[in-house]
């Protein structure tokens, strides 16, 4: 797809970030290499402080997000869905009811939501980053302090190399430490200590890589500039004796009420302690000595992301190729199911409306080169190992939905079908992922024997629950491992209420 294609119907992208503090949105106008904004929201929305004991959110924190994405809703209204992307970040991870808070935030807002992982949210940042900053020779840490995580990332233009993400934010910090508001030298050192026990596994490898320059992409990072710059306390960027300044004045006023900081808005002053706290851990653990804020952050990344979907695509070509050398999957093997899959895709996708989404015919060429993960740590039940595998990997460039289907194809490949796992998925993904697995078991099965030997052409057609195969006139009889697996594969499938026929 070119990119007059991708704008054919309006000239506008757009991004949501569905962040832990705060919600934003961003809408641009792409114009050659550049992004010309039209219009940008930023609600303080704070869904990490809505997460009740059962790290549930509460309804008071998902009316107050529905009702800020209905306003965003009201300016999205025009623009095609496949020129908008909005994502969901650490708080959407953890929520036990997220699915739920997904289903009436995509109402709200008229535009599917991806959860995405921390990995791939370090690499949107820095993508964002990098295309915001002047200088960017040499290698450029990127520091993002969100409400819940702090993402890390040190890479050379616009390739990030080295990506972390820790659960560290400054709202999570203001909740544990500071959540009546009051401020003492004891709780600020507390929540330091707090961060740096998170952070202290990565600081001596990050270290090690070393920088040139180190820039901060979030919020809570460009208020502190603000501050420290506004008081005198810097005339450059942060620097340690500046957080250490800013540090005193907050402990002096004792109170979140009693914050009386220029360049600080009321809006930010109850998480601020929090993200302090959080910035003192990483200058101290990194040893920074001084640090830019830039305007640059997730939602530009998504906005240059979806510009650039070629590179997008490639991203995930390189997650999946990285799982396949590290787990020494049988390439061969690998590309026998893969095409064996298509094929078969290709004779059914249209009677079962796979060809209505892309992204069906990708998850199912990810899962077929993925598929015998699990061999690389037991042949026991090696679909299981392989989903787990899947499911909890960042892969970058991938959203937590696109995980969860190829995990449950994965799964799904052999023996009996995982109703427990297929349950798990959205309503709206139950069917085509259930069509997805009956077409990677088919490919499987008729790949078992692991050989070149060549596969006759083999006519495939489904109707209503019934799949018919038809195989040349004896082969089958020449074939009776085959055979007998085709009617093992008759009784797996009656579990998902389908019929499989073969002559």
């Amino acid at each position: 797809m070119t990119d007059s294609d991708f704008l054919s119907e309006t000239p506008f992208i757009a991004a949501v970030d569905l962040g832990s503090n705060s919600f934003h949105m961003k809408v641009v106008r792409v114009a050659g290499e550049e992004l010309e904004v039209i219009d940008r929201i930023r609600e303080m929305v704070r869904l990490a402080s809505g997460l009740d004991d059962n790290v549930n959110l509460t309804e008071e924190a998902i009316q107050r997000a529905i009702a800020c994405l209905s306003r965003f809703g009201e300016r999205l209204r025009d623009i095609p869905s496949e020129q908008v992307r909005v994502v969901g970040t650490n708080t959407l991870r953890r929520a036990g009811n997220a699915r739920q808070f997904i289903r009436l935030a995509q109402l709200a807002l008229g535009h599917p939501i991806e959860i995405i992982g921390g990995q791939e949210e370090a690499r949107l940042v820095y993508l964002g980053v990098s295309h915001s900053v002047r200088n960017t020779e040499g290698r450029m840490l990127v520091v993002d302090i969100g409400g819940g995580s702090t993402e890390l990332i040190i890479g050379r233009g616009y390739q990030s190399l080295h990506l972390e993400s820790v659960f560290i934010g400054c709202v999570s910090l203001s909740l544990k430490f500071f959540r009546d508001g009051s401020i003492t030298r004891k709780r600020m050192q507390r929540a330091i200590t707090e961060g740096r026990l998170h952070l202290e596994p990565l600081e001596k490898a990050y270290r090690s890589i070393g920088w040139e320059q180190a820039i901060g992409s979030s919020g809570t990072i460009r208020a502190i500039e603000k501050v420290v710059i506004a008081h005198g306390w810097s005339d450059d960027g942060i620097t340690p004796e500046a957080l250490a300044r800013l540090q005193d004045e907050l402990v002096k006023a004792g109170h979140v009420d009693a914050i009386e900081l220029k360049g600080l808005g009321k809006d930010r002053a109850p998480v601020f302690p929090g993200g302090v706290a959080a910035l003192s851990a990483v200058f101290e653990g990194l040893k920074i000595e001084r640090m830019w804020a830039s305007d640059g952050a997730l939602r530009e990344g998504l906005l240059y992301d979806l510009v650039g979907r070629t590179e997008h695509d490639s991203v995930r070509e390189q997650a999946v190729a990285t799982l396949m050398s590290r787990y020494q999957v049988d390439l061969e093997q690998a590309a026998r199911v893969e095409q064996t899959a298509l094929d078969c895709f290709s004779q059914l996708a249209e009677c079962w409306q796979l060809d209505r989404h892309d992204i069906y015919r990708q998850c199912l060429i990810w899962a077929a080169r993925l598929h015998e993960v699990g061999l690389a740590i037991a042949h026991s039940k090696y679909q299981k190992r392989g989903e787990y595998i899947i499911r909890h990997s960042d892969m970058l460039g991938f959203t937590r939905n696109e995980q969860q289907i190829v995990a449950t194809l994965i799964r799904a490949h052999r023996y009996k079908f995982p109703s427990t796992v297929l349950g798990e998925l959205s309503e709206s993904l139950l069917e085509p992922v259930t069509y997805l697995c009956i077409v990677l078991r088919i490919a499987v099965l008729l790949r078992r024997g692991r050989s070149d030997e060549q596969l006759p052409e083999i006519s495939i057609k489904a109707k209503n629950s019934k799949i018919q195969l038809k195989f040349p006139e004896g082969w089958l009889k020449q074939h009776a491992l085959t055979q007998a697996d085709l009617k093992q594969e008759k009784k797996y499938l009656r579990a998902c209420k389908m019929r499989l026929a073969y002559k």
